[in-house]
């Protein structure tokens, strides 16, 4: 299990350092928007390829920042369910759920997007606006960031086993102050108790 551990330390740092590079991106993507929208506003013309290219780099963001936020846990939960769950017994439904559901449903869609970018690829596909940009690199980021989801997934389900085991802490634990969610529902009571005064 050790050598396991590993491995999922391995994946964690690859996601990390592919997450935090691809933060980079929405500088260039907010640069390039006020550029365009510059350019828009001074000249009244327009490019679709800026406007693509905006869209590509919005894409590479949410694709390559997913299994980033499957690692560091600020992934969607029902909280009804797992805000009542015992530490392993959320480990548990982690379990279950990458077993049955995401490892799954990630493997079907490399399975579909495969073919799809290699078919892309293969006749050189551009966008069907004027001015528009080749099609298949923004395809490639489908097989590639699902490829990383796949692995970030196996590092998951490695950490929660070894939890379960007695190996390592509770991976779903985090040290840091109260959620956005409790945050406001403190400061409303504060506001209704200063009211009540």
């Amino acid at each position: 299990m050790t050598l396991l551990l590993k491995l999922a330390q391995l994946i964690d740092l690859i996601n990390a350092r592919v997450a935090k590079g691809a933060f980079w991106l929405v500088l260039l993507m907010t640069v390039i928007c006020a550029g365009n929208a510059s350019y828009r506003f001074v000249f009244d013309d327009s490019s679709n390829g800026m406007l693509e290219i905006q869209w590509y780099l919005f894409a590479a963001v949410f694709l390559l920042c997913a299994p980033y936020t499957l690692q560091k846990n600020e992934h969607v939960r029902i909280d009804v369910l797992s805000g009542k769950l015992s530490p392993r017994g959320l480990a548990v439904i982690d379990i279950i759920g990458s077993l049955f559901f995401l490892l799954p449903m990630v493997t079907l869609v490399l399975w579909l997007s495969l073919p799809l970018v290699a078919e892309s690829y293969k006749i050189n596909e551009y966008s069907a606006n004027a001015g528009g940009l080749l099609r298949w690199p923004v395809k490639a980021l489908l097989p590639i960031s699902f490829t990383l989801l796949a692995l970030q997934g196996v590092s998951e389900l490695i950490k929660r086993i070894a939890f379960l085991t007695g190996m390592i802490d509770d991976p779903n634990h985090k040290d840091k102050g109260p959620s956005a969610e409790e945050e406001l529902a403190a400061a409303i009571a504060a506001a209704k108790a200063k009211e009540a005064k």
